[in-house]
């Protein structure tokens, strides 16, 4: 049983992908920082399914005290598989975007993904075998209006991704971002309307949750050993 963390788990994407991951077989560690209430509730569902799952909470975006955590996670274990999943929006046109709102995306994406995945990289290479799994957005693509800062943190995610996938290539390590499109989720609700998505989508759907889960499980499996450094998109041929 591999040990699987997944940043951001208690959201709707971060639960779809503990879920997925927890049902595969694998002990989920789902991370949170102030949903520790959901997180617990999503432990408790995957272990009445019969997998196997724990809670922690920690702000990604504080160095010492994710180091601290993470430190008390790898005396169980190695994490073997990482899914960065924590990010956030705070939309603003650029001419009246805050300095606050730009820090704070760039922080949790960018700077988030540093402060937990440096960590876990030397004991996967001990262990010469590693998923490391960082959901983006296609607005790291395409980039969109609004999302200025969004667009800038997720593309350097799929920039940092391939060269990391570089360094850990000849260790057994694989490295890949997904880039999911319109998600049905609680974070689209207000922005996205059904003809808007129609006129958005090629599928004319939103995507579901799951959906991005089965290609993150796919990822974290043996059958993508070969998959590295690569951008996936998921968004119903948007782009």
């Amino acid at each position: 049983m591999k040990r699987a963390l997944v940043t951001g788990g208690s959201g709707g994407i971060g639960a779809a992908i503990c879920r997925r991951l927890a049902a595969d077989g694998h002990h989920v560690i789902v991370h949170a920082n102030r949903g520790l209430d959901k997180a617990q509730a999503l432990v408790a569902e995957i272990a009445a399914a019969g997998g196997s799952a724990e809670a922690i909470t920690f702000d990604v975006t504080d160095r010492a005290a994710t180091a601290a955590a993470l430190e008390a996670i790898t005396e169980a274990g190695t994490v073997q598989i990482l899914v960065n999943n924590a990010g956030i929006h705070d939309d603003a046109v650029f001419p009246g975007m805050s300095g606050e709102q730009w820090d704070r995306v760039l922080d949790v994406s960018l700077n988030g993904f540093y402060n937990v995945t440096q960590p876990l990289t030397m004991p996967m290479i001990r262990k010469r075998w590693g998923r490391i799994i960082t959901v983006s957005s296609v607005a790291g693509i395409t980039g969109n209006r609004g999302q200025v800062n969004y667009s800038a943190a997720k593309g350097a995610l799929h920039a940092a991704s391939k060269s990391l996938a570089l360094e850990l290539a000849s260790r057994g390590i694989t490295v890949n971002a997904v880039a999911p499109g319109i998600i049905a989720t609680d974070m689209i609700e207000g922005s996205f309307d059904a003809d808007t998505i129609k006129k958005l989508v090629p599928m004319q759907r939103a995507g579901k949750p799951e959906e991005v889960a089965s290609l993150v499980a796919f990822l974290a499996s043996e059958q993508s050993a070969y998959i590295s450094g690569q951008v996936i998109s998921i968004n119903g041929a948007m782009v």
